[in-house]
């Protein structure tokens, strides 16, 4: 997809897609995007297939979620995340015209998906990273000007078929929360309440009437490595909190790792019931 190459990378128990060598990393001029030959053509996915996957899933009285779209994430695996970082500060023009083709493409592919699945299609999931462990991957500024705009106007095309925005974004991103919500998100995942500013209960009381919270357990000790009652505590602690008067999805805060006790996953799907 968008030409980038990948490769399978084990990992411990896992076995990870890792993105290689992006190719546009070497691009220096807006002019060259228009005869890059791998820009995806909105015409080739399969909707049908979707709507029947969607249609099976329904059978089983689940939600249905998709597709997944990005912008920062998808120009991070053309371009490389160095390069894209350093292009918000010192190649703005370039960034800019790069995400005009991500966004033009995905809104032509998203617009004909919303049609054509019409009913058996509950949510949309948008997926951009925008913080570290510790902060915000790129400056407010940064994102107001490139990210901000392009964001609502995903979310006011979903809005208006009738679906929910599912947003997701790791890390310390509290100063960026606020304006997700002007954009127009429904739900926002993970809620990785370890990093800075996150903290469950403060998350829920500024922001419980405007946003459902989607994930919480903590993945990267607690699930892992703690022991099934941790789990158990540390579910109750998300449900406490973060489920007070409803609005949240419960579950771990980023995919379960492979290696995870299955004791471990299972307490806590109990204990969240």
């Amino acid at each position: 997809m968008w030409g980038v190459p990948t490769r399978m990378t084990k990992a411990g128990l896992a076995t990870y897609q890792e993105y290689i060598n992006p190719p546009i990393a070497d691009y220096h001029s807006p002019s060259q995007l228009e005869s890059y030959p791998l820009w995806p053509n909105p015409d080739k996915f399969d909707y049908a297939g979707a709507k029947k996957a969607a249609l099976e899933a329904r059978a089983w009285d689940f939600a249905t979620i998709g597709p997944w779209i990005s912008h920062f994430e998808i120009y991070c695996q053309m371009r490389g995340l160095e390069n894209a970082l350093l292009d918000t500060i010192i190649n703005p023009d370039f960034l800019d015209a790069a995400l005009e083709k991500i966004d033009a493409i995905q809104t032509a592919m998203l617009e004909r998906m919303l049609t054509e699945m019409d009913d058996s299609l509950d949510i949309v999931f948008i997926s951009d990273d925008m913080g570290m462990q510790s902060n915000m991957l790129i400056p407010m500024e940064s994102w107001r000007t490139h990210f901000k705009s392009r964001l609502k106007g995903w979310c006011d095309l979903i809005h208006r078929h009738g679906k929910k925005v599912l947003y997701h974004t790791d890390g310390a991103v509290l100063p960026l929360i606020p304006e997700l919500i002007e954009c127009g998100i429904d739900i926002l995942n993970p809620i990785q309440h370890v990093c800075p500013g996150m903290d469950r209960s403060a998350l829920k009381e500024a922001f419980g009437n405007e946003l459902i919270f989607h994930g919480g357990v903590e993945n990267q000790k607690i699930l892992p490595m703690g022991t099934a009652e941790e789990v158990a505590e540390e579910t109750r602690e998300c449900v406490r909190t973060l489920g007070k008067n409803g609005g949240y999805i419960c579950c771990s805060c980023h995919n379960i790792q492979a290696g995870t006790p299955l004791e471990n996953i299972l307490s806590m799907i109990e204990s969240a019931r």
